[in-house]
């Protein structure tokens, strides 16, 4: 009803108002030929200003949307997904009470075939479609699509996906045979690379994150303590060995517990953790918390979750059987929040900005409860061992501090990464590194007595840990100083801003600059290691294709840890810079740049149905939408002449054989 209403209003605005007006939209089409067989129909229009027409997803009850209709089909082509179209605008209409979605000033709508009949010459459509200002006109056009010669149509096995599929399918990336007889190489032997190595990374580093979590004096007492109630209680040792164990077990299972909503999250929006991780204020917000825990362990003020949970939670662990030992559980976590509770920060803050999303924040969730739950579990099976625990003492606040010092450190990382989401370079690299050399020379000076806090107690002596620890902070704190003056450090190179986000961007005094700035290609900057990089698709593809080389699309972003990686411990190899510098056209594509859009360029996400309005969001969207992958980094080569891919994506490759093996791979299959 409402579209008739619609059509109706159209109708009469057109008729009585706007009789004389001419059709604002300009049309032309071209074949734009894939494979032998496969090719993409392009229907392009150019509309007057003032003017709009509305795309084909258009909701029902609304205008009218384009409509396609392909003539002598069947038996001749294969029509591949649906009409593709360019980025679309969007906006609520009072009066029908839907969505519009529609272009201004310009549209494209793509169409890719497969021909099954090599003797067609043309591909006839009806193109249907409504363009409105004050009135609107309802119009179709009739299009004709000439079709080249197909040759041996027969020997066409199944093209190489190419950029514009939207999920890739490994399993049909055969060989293509052609004329020349050159054989295009089997990606699907290429089997996809996972990013397994980060999840267990992620995994041990947590482990030990929980595992030190023990030694603090919120925890440390208690392993002795629940131990020997269980055993005691149970009547027999099995019975309290089973119960010790299963207490361990609800450790990990609420570590667990608490990671079920992220996985909600993710389930509605996929690129959620990437928004989150780059958001602004969280990354204030976790600054600001893992400050205020640090001045916490330092013995400014003790933080405790509200007494009222923790009597209630107390209360029911004294139910009895496996719920009151869950219970018993969850109330460890919560009387021990106080030490714990930082290291839980940084576990949750860390996974948030990887790029693993709520699966890797699991895993290393899983990873914390596990170190958490071992000792009592390990002492549970051999409680004889008990009596050789230390006993508790002063060297429990000591290792309490030294986390107090690692938490502020690490603070600055979530500070750094909003300073960089808003590129106020405020917090640059020089400035970062010199905050860590500060803390980590406090922390030496610490641990050889030379600063002593509320909490610590008399010391005539300095032990034998404490010295190593104090060596080893010193040793590390040395070794920061070289950054300032533009030193990789490769050691921490995943926590200080990136070399291109510093005061010297090209090195201390400008060294190694290579060629001077009005050299570039345009639309080029200079990047990390003095590289030439692209930061539009569009230019870089275009530049590829006029110096006749390979493109690398890297998805990356500004507060990407793996990113850093990746630039200054794999590209810096002398083998990977040369290939990057010399025989490829790199493409940098920043998945969390916060920048605006001209409000020209704003869309709708297919993905989502979000509004995109930022250059990350664009370039995450299309990372999605092509190549139906969201993490980062991630790294493709494209041939530019037909935007296919050249061998298989990968992501985060610390191996620089491998990545090396890569890249070469590539660019042997693009001089085929």
């Amino acid at each position: 009803m409402k579209n008739f209403f619609y059509t109706l209003i159209v109708f009469l605005a057109f008729t009585f108002g706007n009789a004389q007006i001419k059709n604002p939209v300009k049309w032309t089409t071209k074949t734009e030929k894939i494979s032998d067989n496969e090719f993409n129909l392009v229907i392009s229009g150019i509309i007057e200003d003032g003017w709009h027409v509305y795309s084909q997803y258009t909701p029902d009850g609304g205008p009218l949307p384009i409509v396609i209709t392909f003539k002598d089909q069947k038996g001749n082509y294969q029509l591949i997904d649906k009409a593709k179209e360019s980025p679309y605008k969007k906006a609520y209409n009072d009066v029908f009470e839907v969505d519009e979605y529609y272009f201004e000033h310009k549209l494209t709508v793509t169409q890719k075939i497969k021909v099954t009949n090599p003797n067609v010459k043309n591909i006839k459509l009806n193109f249907e479609y409504q363009v409105c200002k004050e009135a609107c006109i309802n119009d179709n056009k009739d299009f004709v699509f000439e079709i080249p010669e197909i040759k041996n149509v027969e020997k066409i096995v199944e093209s190489v996906s190419n950029i514009d599929s939207i999920k890739v399918d490994s399993a049909k990336n055969k060989a293509i045979k052609v004329s020349s007889n050159k054989t295009i190489p089997d990606l699907a032997k290429d089997k996809p690379k996972k990013e397994e190595n980060g999840f267990w990374k992620i995994f041990f580093l947590s482990f030990f994150g929980g595992l030190l979590a023990t030694f603090t004096p919120c925890v440390f007492p208690m392993i002795p303590m629940t131990v020997s109630f269980f055993l005691k209680q149970s009547g027999n040792k099995s019975k309290g060995k089973f119960n010790a164990l299963f207490y361990g077990l609800c450790i990990v299972l609420i570590c667990l517990i608490f990671t079920l909503p992220f996985h909600l999250l993710e389930g509605v929006n996929r690129d959620i953790f990437s928004e989150i991780s780059t958001n602004v204020y969280l990354n204030t917000f976790f600054f600001i918390i893992f400050v205020t825990f640090a001045i916490s362990f330092f013995g400014a003020f003790e933080i405790t979750m509200p007494s009222k949970l923790s009597n209630k939670v107390d209360n029911a662990s004294n139910s009895g059987g496996l719920l009151g030992i869950f219970f018993m559980a969850l109330t460890l976590i919560i009387v021990s929040f106080s030490c714990i509770g930082p290291a839980l920060g940084f576990v949750f803050g860390t996974s948030l900005n990887s790029d693993g999303g709520a699966t890797i924040l699991s895993m290393a969730m899983f990873g914390f409860g596990l170190g958490l739950a071992l000792p009592f579990m390990f002492f549970a099976l051999a409680p004889s061992l008990l009596g050789n625990l230390p006993k508790s003492g002063g060297w429990l606040n000591t290792v309490k501090v030294v986390f107090g010092f690692i938490e502020l450190a690490l603070a600055f990382k979530f500070l750094s990464n909003a300073d960089i989401g808003l590129d106020l370079h405020i917090l640059e690299r020089e400035v970062f590194i010199a905050i860590w050399i500060a803390i980590f020379a406090a922390l030496a000076l610490y641990l050889f007595g030379k600063i002593t806090l509320p909490h610590d107690s008399p010391m005539n002596h300095i032990s034998v840990g404490r010295a190593i620890l104090g060596i080893i902070s010193l040793a590390f704190t040395v070794y920061l100083i070289p950054g300032l003056w533009g030193a990789p450090l490769k050691l921490i190179s995943a926590f200080p801003p990136p070399m291109t986000y510093s005061e010297s961007p090209r090195g201390f005094g400008n060294n190694g600059v290579v060629s001077a700035e009005e050299e570039l290609p345009k639309g080029a900057l200079y990047t990390v290691h003095n590289l030439v990089s692209f930061e539009d698709y569009e230019s870089g593809l275009a530049y590829a294709k006029k110096v006749h080389k390979p493109i690398l699309i890297d998805f990356t972003g500004k507060q990407c840890v793996n990113c850093r990686l990746m630039e200054n411990n794999v590209w810096s190899d002398d083998k990977v810079l040369s290939i990057i510098k010399n025989e490829v056209v790199l493409i940098s594509l920043y998945g969390d740049d916060k920048k605006e859009l001209p409000k020209n360029e704003w869309y709708i996400s297919k993905e989502n149905g979000n509004e995109i309005n930022t250059i990350g969001e664009k370039w995450s969207e299309f990372q999605i939408q092509k190549f139906n992958n969201n993490s980062r980094p991630y790294y493709v080569l494209l041939n530019p002449n037909n935007e296919k891919t050249l061998n298989t994506p990968v992501p985060y490759t610390p191996n620089i054989t491998e990545y090396t093996s890569w890249l070469k791979q590539g660019i042997e299959n693009f001089k085929k």
